[in-house]
């Protein structure tokens, strides 16, 4: 994996907008000084590397990180992602014209193994992509995705940043939704959104084992999990983010389901009708980890 972190740092140095602070968080583990070595060795000055006592995840990182930079803007991608050379040049875009307080990006994905010909473009989030359905222009939206997310600093710490799913992918339960989360308490407060500029494009890389079933299942599982989570940690007085679910199952049967069939009924194939099966199978597992966290939910209300 140090090649991909490679890949990423190298992305953001070739960046087209050229006042950037780089800030590298290793996360504590039986090797994290070895890999603080090797950055440090590498980069020298380009970066700042902030290496944690221990384990504590992805979301905790991204606070520290936030906390340690010192520009106006911080922005958000992942060790496994590539980022666009105008990346950060069409964020800054957006902040410079409107008055946005959180700007986010489009994410593509950069097939490491080969594209899953049963996965449904509509579910690409499974695999940490833009998918279909979503807005196609510059407008504002609840979230995107955390490795493609940027807020005002200040507001961001104002936030107390990622919070209340603050487990992120650490631990046994694959609990999604920190960037959700942070957004829906943004919204609340500052009533506003977070403004999508499909130009601001980051390629997220997938592996092999992100391609199989069994993977996809589980996440999709727990994303319903964490959903409910969301509801009960962070209730919206205007229930928006319960309404960006019901338009995207809407979306789902009154917009991606006709499309299909009527593609498969003019031009039949197998790989038509295993999207189509599979839509339905992931959408069944999110409501599964849905109700799952309904009748667990004294797990997270405390």
């Amino acid at each position: 994996m140090y090649e991909e972190f490679i890949d990423a740092v190298e992305s953001i140095i070739s960046q087209t907008y050229g006042d950037i602070e780089i800030i590298v968080i290793i996360d504590g583990s039986e090797k994290s000084n070895i890999v603080h070595e090797r950055v440090q060795s590498r980069y020298g000055d380009k970066v700042r590397i902030h290496e944690n006592e221990e384990n504590i995840g992805v979301i905790q990182g991204r606070n520290i990180g936030a906390e340690m930079a010192t520009g106006d803007v911080i922005a958000f991608m992942d060790d496994d992602a590539v980022a666009n050379d105008q990346w950060v040049e069409k964020l800054v875009d957006v902040y410079e014209d409107t008055g946005a307080i959180s700007v986010g990006g489009h994410m593509k994905p950069l097939w490491v193994a080969d594209r899953p010909t049963f996965l449904p473009e509509e579910f690409y989030w499974l695999i940490g992509a833009t998918y279909e359905g979503f807005p196609e222009e510059k407008t504002e939206v609840r979230n995107t995705f955390a490795s493609n997310i940027s807020f005002k600093r200040d507001i961001f710490l104002e936030l107390g940043g990622f919070g209340l799913l603050s487990g992120g992918r650490k631990g046994d339960k694959n609990i999604q939704g920190g960037e959700t989360e942070l957004a829906t308490r943004m919204r609340h407060e500052y009533g506003q959104g977070v403004i999508y500029n499909p130009d601001a494009v980051v390629e997220h890389k997938v592996y092999e084992h992100r391609t199989r079933v069994s993977w996809l299942l589980d996440r999709a599982f727990w994303q319903g999990y964490s959903k409910r989570a969301m509801e009960v940690l962070s209730p919206s007085d205007d229930n928006t983010d319960i309404g960006e679910e019901q338009q995207y199952l809407l979306m789902i049967l009154g917009e991606a389901t006709p499309k299909r069939v009527m593609s498969t009924l003019r031009h039949p194939s197998v790989e038509k009708i295993e999207k189509f099966v599979m839509m339905y199978v992931f959408t069944f597992c999110v409501g599964l980890g849905y109700l799952y966290a309904v009748i667990k939910r004294n797990e997270f209300s405390s």
